[in-house]
């Protein structure tokens, strides 16, 4: 069945619930790299990704070609029923690459949200601790566990309390109303009132934050948490499900970090498009949960799994991350230099390609989206506020349409920010 965008959109109303919220208002047909091509024949340039799952571009002729392979032998057995190599040796790679302390063991699951869940099983099945603090403005999923651990209410946690107990939310250090040494305060204030540090099982931080506005950690405040976590025996758990995987300019975020975490958790571009998480830590940390603690009917599927030990090398054959370093850097200078004449520009950050512009309220954020979607340019928006554009096209898009997409987001930035 087919039909107009007019038509389709009201079978969508008749057929979804409303909860289920669309930005676009047309449909795909087929996609490639960067490029989405509509239903109605319009073209556009992908600066979404996504939602930061497409750092190797739409349909990446090796990830194609090594899900069809899987596809002819098995498509789906239970990992934790009937075992197979590529698993293990997608795991060993990470194991190899993640920066924690120590020997790493890795384990695979479906979803970011999902690999947050199971991370802080893990933490309370090693701690023997019930406690779990994360930060305000941050994402951490859609479940009952990782809303309560998402730090913004609309749209996330509206009407869906009472919040899962044991979780409590410390002040972000933006740098700007929330400086590194009020956020500690707020950090001890939480030990202080709400929670003894001996009851806490995990810090869990995103390195960037991903929803929250592609707000950067900084190195003196991951350090403080890597200090107070010793010395509390707290876990530090790094959220790398948006940051991983190039976008920054190196694998994974972290690495930016003098600091390190006892567990990562990645999902999204690990596996190309395919629905993949895996949560990666310390061996002896991993290693607290019983027998069958940790699993799940398609943790680990092994297209996903196929498409993921690709996407470890297609990064390392086309050197994802220098070329994230190269269009994040360039972005960043037309940004920066632009924010000369738009005063609505209230700050660019970011780290490789994970950029993002602040401005000065939502409907100017809104406005540039609209308008460089009427240009062939798909943008998305993030933070407390609804006012700031993230970037999250593929790390394979070729450098001409990249600049052909800046320049229509330079357009709409003069045209709305100024």
């Amino acid at each position: 069945m087919s039909g107009t965008n007019e038509s389709l959109n009201q079978r969508k109303a008749q057929a979804l619930p409303r909860g289920s919220a669309v930005m676009c208002e047309w449909y795909v047909d087929r996609a490639e790299n960067a490029t989405i091509w509509s239903t109605d024949g319009r073209e556009f340039i992908d600066f979404a990704g996504g939602i930061a799952v497409l750092n190797t571009g739409h349909r990446h002729p090796k990830i194609t070609q090594a899900v069809t392979e899987q596809l002819q032998k098995f498509t789906h057995t239970a990992f934790q029923i009937v075992p197979y190599e590529s698993y293990i040796t997608l795991a060993e790679r990470i194991n190899q690459r993640v920066p924690v302390q120590g020997p790493a063991k890795t384990a695979f699951f479906s979803t970011g949200a999902e690999a947050l869940e199971n991370a802080v099983k893990i933490a309370r099945s090693a701690t023997g601790r019930h406690g779990v603090i994360t930060f305000t403005g941050s994402f951490h999923g859609r479940t009952m566990m990782t809303m309560a651990m998402t730090g913004k209410v609309a749209p996330y946690k509206q009407d869906f309390g009472p919040m899962v107990p044991s979780v409590f939310h410390a002040r972000f250090p933006d740098g700007k109303k929330v400086s590194t040494e009020q956020a500690l305060e707020s950090l001890h204030d939480i030990f202080s009132c709400d929670i003894a540090p001996h009851n806490v099982a995990a810090l869990v931080i995103e390195p960037i934050q991903g929803e929250g506005g592609f707000r950067v950690v900084p190195q003196a405040f991951m350090q403080a948490l890597r200090d107070i976590a010793d010395q509390h025996g707290i876990l530090l758990i790094a959220d790398e499900v948006q940051s991983g995987f190039a976008r920054t300019g190196k694998l994974f975020a972290m690495e930016h970090f003098t600091a390190k975490a006892d567990i990562i958790t990645m999902a999204k571009s690990l596996a190309g498009g395919y629905p993949l998480s895996a949560v990666s830590g310390r061996a002896e940390i991993m290693d607290a949960p019983n027998p069958g603690g940790l699993g799940g009917t398609y943790a680990g599927n092994p297209l996903a799994i196929a498409a993921a030990n690709t996407v470890l090398e297609i990064i390392e054959e086309e050197d994802l991350c220098a070329k994230a370093n190269n269009l994040g850097n360039e972005l960043v200078e037309t940004l920066t230099q632009l924010s000369e004449h738009c005063s609505a520009i209230e700050e660019v950050r970011g780290l490789g390609s994970m950029i993002a512009v602040e401005l000065k309220d939502a409907h100017t954020a809104k406005a540039i989206q609209d308008t460089a979607m009427s240009q062939g340019l798909l943008l998305l928006t993030c933070g407390q506020k609804g006012n700031v554009i993230r970037f999250l096209y593929p790390l394979t898009i070729p450098t001409d349409q990249f600049r052909k997409g800046v320049n229509i987001l330079s357009g709409a930035l003069m045209q709305h920010a100024t």
